[in-house]
């Protein structure tokens, strides 16, 4: 195992445990935590305000950090039998060969797992302007009094979020006409209009063409619907995608190619291009998800040695984006089953029909379930909701073993449950929800 980390702050562990999931889930919990404080849901309770100790809540977190990598890496990789771990940055030699600074591994099977790093445009004025990606943002231990956003997928959203709700001035700039326009388009206009309630002003149609940085403030430029616009902040933080991490690896002496997006290439069976070479994780491209990449690696490893002919099928692979409300999907979109010529029915449904919503005194979210017309089918689920990326499960089941509507509507949820907005939606096929009492079969 040769593990030096090529993405800057990423050590034992790489992304996940370091510079992603972990770190900004922690920050993300904490501003929830304040914004819920401030927003005071329940009129009969007292809110009081503490004070917010912002260096040490990035202290707090990096502990946490140093403790998981400790726990789930380091100790992990000391226990595990027959494996050598060199901390060298790889680079074939051939398609058998890998030099590890003054070592040479030779194998008859090799794994390519190195992971992406935060992707920046090449806009006028990059190369001089001090900006953030996730890294950096994630370290900062002073808050900035304000911040532009660029990019509205999951990871500007969250950033955008967790920022606002410390009490950050937030602008968002995203190119496309919506935030996540590749999700279901009810979640991105609802999730849009919660992000807005909370502070942050999101401007869509916005491609930035130069960045620059003054004595305090940084500018951007972006053309926004054909007009050229500045907005300027204290920080600017691009959420703009990630690359692969392929440069120092010299592919070309394995016979190994790149995808049309310049990922490793690879077939569903993660076989690169050379017969001896397979690639798991974030360096194949999207989705680039944690445990996709755990699971990736694992068919990989048993197609080598097994010779097992699994392959990876995307449609049941779950996704998430960890604003408050969460939204997670899994399966395909509306859009995309008419592409494929399939009759789909469409129900969304949102939370406010669901008690436990209106108990929690949170009601805001939709739930939207895609199915195949003439079979029933599930075929998408898609959720905007508090927790809707615990919720998200019952549908991945769904979607993997192709249960139909009426099998969701023939199994007991417990009331109440924000899990059974599930089986309300499935309902909705048949009913109006409107006229139905809690529980009703």
């Amino acid at each position: 195992m040769i593990g030096k980390n090529a993405t800057k702050g990423a050590i034992l562990g790489g992304t996940c445990i370091n510079v992603g999931c972990v770190p900004s889930k922690r920050l993300i919990t904490v501003s929830a935590f304040v914004a819920e404080n401030r927003k005071g849901r329940f009129s009969g309770a007292d809110y009081r305000q503490g004070k917010l100790d912002y260096a040490k809540v990035v202290a707090e977190k990096d502990q946490l950090v140093n403790e998981l990598r400790d726990e789930k890496y380091k100790n992990v990789l000391k226990n595990l039998e027959n494996v050598t771990y060199i901390n060298e940055t790889g680079s074939f030699a051939d398609k058998n060969v890998i030099k590890a600074g003054a070592t040479e591994v030779g194998a008859k099977n090799i794994l390519i797992a190195t992971g992406a790093k935060a992707s920046v445009p090449a806009i006028k004025g990059i190369e001089k302007a001090k900006y953030l990606t996730n890294e950096e943002a994630l370290s900062l231990k002073k808050l900035p009094d304000s911040l532009i956003v660029v990019g509205g997928r999951a990871l500007g959203l969250e950033f955008a979020q967790l920022f606002a709700s410390f009490g950050v001035k937030v602008t968002l700039l995203q190119r496309s006409p919506k935030i996540i326009p590749n999700w279901e388009p009810e979640v991105s206009e609802y999730l849009a209009r919660y992000l807005t309630e909370d502070g942050i002003r999101i401007v869509t149609n916005a491609t930035p063409v130069s960045i620059s940085t003054g004595n305090t403030l940084k500018e951007i430029t972006a053309q926004v619907d054909g007009r050229e616009t500045t907005f300027e902040a204290n920080e600017v933080l691009f959420a703009t995608g990630r690359s692969a991490n392929i440069e120092s690896l010299n592919l070309n002496a394995a016979g190994v190619q790149l995808n049309e997006r310049n990922f490793v290439k690879v077939d569903r069976k993660l076989k690169t291009t050379s017969n001896n070479i397979y690639a798991a994780g974030d360096v194949t491209g999207e989705p680039m998800l944690e445990t996709l990449a755990a699971k990736e690696g694992n068919v990989a490893t048993s197609n080598i040695f097994e010779k097992a002919g699994r392959e990876i099928n995307i449609n049941e692979v779950p996704s998430a984006i960890f604003t408050y409300p969460e939204a997670a999907m899994v399966g395909l979109t509306e859009e995309q089953v008419i592409k494929r010529g399939v009759r789909c029915s469409c129900s969304p449904v949102k939370f406010e029909l669901v008690a436990k919503a209106a108990i929690t005194g949170d009601t805001r979210g939709v739930i939207k379930i895609v199915i195949d017309n003439k079979t029933k089918k599930i075929i998408g689920v898609h959720i905007l909701a508090p927790h809707a990326a615990d919720l998200i499960h019952e549908g991945v089941l769904a979607v993997k073993f192709g249960l139909t509507i009426d099998d969701i509507i023939d199994t007991v949820h417990i009331f109440p449950t924000l899990s059974e907005g599930f089986k309300l939606a499935a309902q909705s096929f048949y009913n109006d929800l409107h006229n139905l009492s809690c529980c009703t079969e």
